[in-house]
């Protein structure tokens, strides 16, 4: 070590040539890291939704959910399975052990339910498997709004958009949303069909056959080979019309005689409307490790091209654009860094103008090598990673204090600046590495925490560690190589005008206070516990959280009406709901969905399924703005809560990982019925807490089906043939679709042989239903069935493959989860009695709160002992070790205290505040030991060696400690939910920790510390001190 010093000093050509490339490799690197909001989740979960319309959930249950969740519980490393069984829907959701390869698993996923397709019941409309990716989400939302534009034309624009975005490299999907899709309908007209004893199903058939695109093979003319070409996709509404249909007694008749054929849309399944107008919603998704700020420029520039190509009656309209947040986000941490620099600059004047200088130089190279280890580790420049360099301004330069300081010093006495440089830096060098060990050993383990929450904070301690390591070789080799170049040679012994105030203020202040204390240890150090024990009441005052809100200017206000709510019953709630945010000038667009959610505008939030009974109204504001935006969510909340006729909720978006709600309650049995009866039981039980908002219990409202009474005895008189009842009200209803037509622009559209439909099916389309017999007759449906009213559960959930109903809440402002949370659960065992084979589990936010925190306590036993490794390495002697380490309960009391004072709760984040501040506790407290057992070592007695290590010490240690809550200052008065509270427990502890242990770390020397003088630690060759 003492040869890198010399050679930093004395080569000093090649330290401007290593310097040089190492800024440069740490700006093209920094030029190149991709910007993202948050940092990437690689969660090992997937959806699967499977789409069987007009199939009840008891029928979805059965034929479609079980299945699927067999075959996926034969999969390694299941965690969790959870499913809904609603209207026509099965939603299956999976999620493995953290760590499982997410590609492969993914594999094994779709191997299973691409295995399971030809058990699925006939009619199941889409099947689709997604993988829970934080990209996965759109990067950008965009409109095409019209209210006069026939939606086949639409559709075509829709679709062209979609198509130019998907080209832009770095986009994995485009989409379309909101288009019912176009087909052409053949309508059939039943009394026709009757009158010339032609089935339904020989329309189907004759269709089928004329629209097969099957090859038919090939033929050979000399030494040419050509291809045989007849049928096809039909071209026009004229050839379909012309297909001919063969009647019974042998007469030739055409599609176009037996119904009508036109172009139609679809029965609608998804309407969006954009600020209130008729809209289709065209989305982009970005691929992995992909910029998003580049993305969107590129977006923009080919939605600018597409723009000018519109027709007059069509907008384009920009919704959700995520590179707006991360830009929003950057900028303030940006902000942060700027005033954080700014703050240390100041601290630094003590140390003279040309001293401070070369501190200020390590923060840039610091911070280049941070950004360099960054990227090693592929990870992105995110919030939290900023918030990770942002929190090492303050520590960076503690290495760099230390040497400069003692460099100095060493001037002041009378070395030359060579013999200083070299001499100052070896001498401290070994307490340097070590306070820097004990400083990483703190952040280190905060790498390996498992599950979602490490995960999304890994980032922020890679970026401390990487930085603090560029530090420690900073300090060591440029540190001293300017300060043998920049530092003048005749300084002034006592320093400049601030220092010499600063060194007069501790001797007047300081030095008395030391000295009382160690006239009477025992006594100073007892008052000094004593006050840190109260960190145990105020711990338990504050409570825990896990992660606090995103902050972001999106918000969703999700509708759910009673299960069967028809879609147009549905839309028109959702437009109330959509006019009343767009009376708030604030409100810059809405996204109104009716008949599914919208789609994603946030990494952990997964859209609702398709389903009649619920709508999602997506909405920005123009920014957010901490002082006005939570009081306008909050008086929208309470006027849209007062809308009658269905559940409304507006829901802002939270950090961390996937969560259902903030409280989920779930109750778990074999029966539907009983579970419904203790559900709506613990529901008012959690309606009579004032702490709660937004309870939701799925099995409130019952769901009424119509089931067809068949007269089977008639059926079979009438020579019904067995399933032909079935199949007749299934095409009629849903509709069949035998073939293709396929337009100049070789677009594809669906034929859908029907009966005639307007919009929806209603109920007077079952008198109109015939039902062919064997003698080639029709006998309407209304003579053989009767509709009949029957009521059944609104949907079934499933946990770990049981039947399962969860209840959901979230918290009043200013009200802790985890409390509310237990207050919940021993209410509802109090008033609820739940009968054998029933369970009562908790989720939301407690269970993945088990997790997180779970993973903190083997972080903090790593800490720990590596620390006390280097500790002991260094000085051999545990004594040392423990008047090193029991200055932790100091930090503690300060940084629970803060918390306290400022209205937080500890949050994940501010633990992870909290191990990171033990390391820098130590590294001030080592300082002192070491310098003290220099004294010892030069012969001085241990209470004169403690006092004057005391007074000499305490400077550099206040510098670093005043410059650590600079750096950390910025950060705390953001108002973050998700750094600020890590920053301000850490600033709490860093004050008392340089108050009170300056005094208990002495005493406890004083004590502790054995008699046996310490060995002399030799210098470099040539160097006296």
């Amino acid at each position: 070590m003492n040869a890198l010093i010399a050679f930093s000093v004395k080569r000093w050509q090649f330290m401007l040539l290593a310097v040089g490339l190492l800024i440069a490799l740490g700006l093209i690197t920094f030029a190149k890291l991709p910007r993202t909001e948050d940092p990437p989740l690689s969660t090992p979960g997937f959806t699967i939704t499977i789409v069987l319309p007009g199939a009840t959930p008891e029928t979805i249950e059965q034929q479609i959910t079980r299945p699927v969740e067999d075959a996926l519980a034969g999969l390694d490393n299941l965690r969790d399975l959870r499913s809904t069984s609603s209207d026509g829907v099965s939603s299956i959701n999976a999620e493995y052990i953290w760590g499982t390869n997410g590609d492969r698993k993914y594999d094994e996923v779709v191997r299973e339910v691409n295995a399971l397709r030809a058990t699925l019941p006939a009619g199941v409309a889409r099947v689709d498997i997604r993988r829970w990716r934080p990209t996965a989400l759109p990067i950008v939302q965009v409109a095409l709004v019209s209210e006069i534009l026939p939606m086949r034309s639409f559709e075509k624009l829709a679709r062209d958009l979609k198509n130019r975005l998907a080209r832009i490299p770095g986009i994995r999907k485009a989409e379309v949303l909101g288009a019912p899709g176009s087909e052409v309908r053949v309508a059939l007209d039943m009394a026709r069909l009757s009158a010339q004893g032609i089935a339904p199903g020989a329309v189907v058939e004759a269709l089928r056959a004329g629209g097969a695109e099957t090859p038919i093979g090939a033929v050979d003319a000399g030494a040419r080979r050509f291809s045989l070409r007849y049928g096809g996709a039909y071209p026009d509404l004229a050839a379909v019309r012309a297909t001919p249909v063969i009647a019974p007694g042998g007469s030739a008749l055409t599609v176009g005689d037996l119904a009508e054929v036109d172009w139609a849309e679809r029965e609608a399944q998804h309407i969006i409307h954009f600020r209130g107008q008729r809209a289709l919603l065209v989305t982009a998704e970005q691929s992995d490790r992909q910029d998003v700020t580049r993305l969107t420029k590129a977006i923009d520039a080919e939605l600018m091209a597409f723009q000018r190509l519109l027709p007059g009656s069509v907008r384009l309209e920009r919704g959700f654009v995520q590179a707006e947040n991360v830009r929003n986000r950057l900028d303030h941490l940006v902000r942060d860094l700027v005033l954080a620099l700014g703050i240390v600059a100041i601290t630094l004047l003590p140390l003279g103008w040309r001293a401070g200088g070369v501190v200020m130089v390590a923060i840039p190279v610091s911070l280049l090598i941070g950004i360099l280890v960054l990227a090693a580790f592929d990870l992105t420049l995110n919030q939290l990673s900023v918030a990770g360099f942002v929190l090492s301004l303050g520590l960076l330069v503690d290495d760099a204090i230390v040497v400069i300081e003692n460099v100095a010093r060493w001037l002041r006495d009378g070395a030359d600046r060579t013999t200083a440089a070299i001499g100052a830096t070896s001498q401290i060098a070994l307490a340097v590495l070590g306070c820097t060990a004990c400083l990483m050993f703190a952040f280190l383990p905060l790498i390996a925490l498992p599950e979602a929450s490490g995960e999304f904070i890994r980032s922020l301690p890679v970026a401390v560690l990487g930085t603090v390591a560029g530090s420690l070789l900073v300090a060591l080799t440029l540190i001293p190589f300017l300060a043998a170049r920049v530092l003048p040679r005749n300084e002034d012994p006592h320093g400049n005008r601030l220092l010499r105030s600063t060194t007069g203020l501790i001797e007047r202040l300081y030095a008395p206070v030391l000295h009382r204390a160690l006239e009477r240890p025992w006594r100073a150090l007892a008052a000094i516990f004593l006050l840190a024990a109260l960190a145990v009441p105020l711990l338990a005052t504050i409570g825990s959280s896990l992660f606090p809100p995103a902050d972001l200017p999106q918000f969703l206000v999700r509708v759910d009406m009673p299960r069967g709510t028809a879609l147009d019953t549905t839309q028109a709630m959702v437009r109330r709901v959509e006019q009343r945010l767009l009376r708030e000038p604030d409100v810059a667009w809405t996204v109104a969905n009716t008949g599914r959610g919208n789609p994603s505008l946030y990494y952990n939030v997964v859209p609702a399924p398709e389903d009649p009974a619920r709508g999602e109204v997506a909405a920005g504001l123009k920014a957010w703005e901490p002082a006005r935006s939570p009081q306008l969510l909050e008086r929208l909340r309470t006027d849209l809560q007062r809308i009658p006729g269905a559940q409304i909720k507006l829901q802002t978006f939270t950090q961390g990982p996937a969560i259902e709600a903030p409280i989920a309650l779930r109750l778990v049995g074999p029966d539907v019925a009983t579970l419904s009866r203790l559900a709506r039981q613990a529901e008012a039980v959690l309606q009579t807490m004032p702490e709660l908002r937004d309870i939701g219990n799925p099995l409130r409202i019952a769901r009424t089906d119509l089931a067809l009474d068949v007269d089977e005895a008639r059926a079979r008189a009438l020579g019904v043939p067995a399933g032909a009842l079935r199949s007749a009200t299934q095409l009629a209803l849903g509709g069949a679709s035998p073939a293709i037509l396929r337009d100049a622009d070789d677009d594809d559209y669906p034929l859908t042989v029907r009966l005639p439909m307007a919009g929806h099916n209603r109920l007077d389309v079952l008198g109109r239903i015939m039902v062919p017999t064997a003698s080639g007759a029709a006998v309407p449906l209304t003579s053989l069935a009767t509709p009949d009213l029957r009521s059944g559960p609104a949907e079934i959930d499933r946990y770990q493959r049981q039947r399962s109903v969860t209840l959901t809440a979230w918290v009043k402002e200013g009200v802790l989860v985890s409390r509310a949370t237990e207050a919940a659960v021993a209410r509802i065992g109090q008033s609820v009695r739940l009968p054998p084979g029933y369970a009562l589990k908790v989720g939301g936010e407690a269970e993945t709160s088990a997790r997180s925190f779970g993973g903190l306590l083997p972080a903090i036993i790593t800490a720990s002992l590596g620390i006390l490794a280097v500790l002991v390495l260094e000085f051999g002697r545990f004594r040392q070790v423990v008047v090193i380490a029991g200055v932790v309960p100091l930090g503690l009391f300060g940084a629970v205290l803060a918390l306290w004072l400022t209205g937080n709760s500890l949050s994940f984040t501010a633990s992870v505040g909290l191990i990171a501040l033990v390391g820098i506790e130590i590294k001030n407290s080592l300082l002192l030991v070491d310098f003290t057992e220099q004294l010892r070592r030069d012969g001085l007695p241990v209470r004169e060696a403690v006092e004057q290590a005391g007074s000499m010490r305490f400077l550099p240690v206040l510098l670093t400690s005043v410059t650590a809550i600079g750096g950390l200052l910025p950060l705390a008065l953001e108002g973050n939910g998700l750094y600020s509270p890590m920053a301000i427990a850490m600033i709490g502890g860093l004050v008392t920790s340089t108050l009170l242990a300056r005094v208990a770390t002495p005493v406890m020397y004083l004590l502790l510390a054995g008699t046996d003088r310490p060995q002399a630690a030799p210098l470099p060759q040539g160097v006296q001190p």
